[in-house]
């Protein structure tokens, strides 16, 4: 009966261990490149907004499309938040510290 305790703990720690080690790490969405050369051309819906319209680079290129404004919002931010619900729009890439979002023209 003395060893029933320890062989109990043993075994709840084997079980927690095992759990443990099923876990799955995400690291979805994580970029660990820096930051490209962005050319930011002004605030997208007021001045002061902290998304900005992106001008072309050699990041963008590729990601610009002549009917819609591509966007980016420092990652995480309320703006970035609030963007999202206001537009509907979906993130298309991700750097280190933005997230892009192509607007269409309405």
């Amino acid at each position: 009966m003395q060893l029933e305790k320890p062989i109990v703990g043993m075994a709840a720690l084997s079980l927690a261990l095992a759990l443990t080690g099923c876990v799955e790490t995400s690291t979805e969405g994580a970029v660990s490149e820096p930051d490209p050369e962005l050319t930011f051309v002004r605030g997208y819906r007021s001045a002061a907004d902290e998304c900005q319209l992106v001008g072309e680079t050699a990041f963008t290129v590729d990601l610009l499309d002549d009917a819609a404004d591509l966007v980016a919002c420092p990652t995480g931010s309320a703006a970035m938040a609030s963007l999202m619900a206001e537009t509907g729009a979906a993130m298309i890439t991700q750097t280190n510290s933005f997230t892009f979002f192509r607007i269409p023209f309405r």
